[in-house]
C-alpha cells in the first residue's frame, strides 16, 4: 500500500477549505484517508496552515510521498527540507 500526503477539499462552493491527510494512493480525493495531519485555509490573508508536525514527520519517515502542493506548504512551514 502506497501512501501520499495530499489535500482533501471541503467547504462550500467557491469557498474551499482543505484538510491535509495521509491517504492510500488509490483512494478518491475526498474519500477514505488514514489520518488527518492538518488543515489549510487559502482564503485567509495570509493563508492559514495548522499542522501536526510530529505526525507529518512520522508519515514521511514511513515512506509517504507528498503532492507538489503539500510539499510547498510544508517547505513554507519549515517541515520539509529541500535536500
Amino acid at each position: 500500500m502506497s501512501v501520499k500526503i495530499r489535500l482533501a477539499r471541503h467547504g462550500a462552493k467557491k469557498r474551499p477549505f482543505y484538510r491535509i491527510v495521509a491517504a492510500d494512493v488509490e483512494s478518491p480525493r475526498d474519500g477514505r484517508f488514514l489520518e488527518t495531519l492538518g488543515t489549510y485555509d487559502p482564503l485567509k490573508d495570509p493563508a492559514e496552515v495548522n499542522l501536526k508536525a510530529e505526525r507529518v514527520k512520522y508519515w514521511i519517515d514511513q515512506g509517504a510521498l507528498c503532492t507538489h502542493t503539500v510539499k510547498s506548504i510544508l517547505k513554507k512551514e519549515g517541515l520539509f527540507s529541500t535536500t
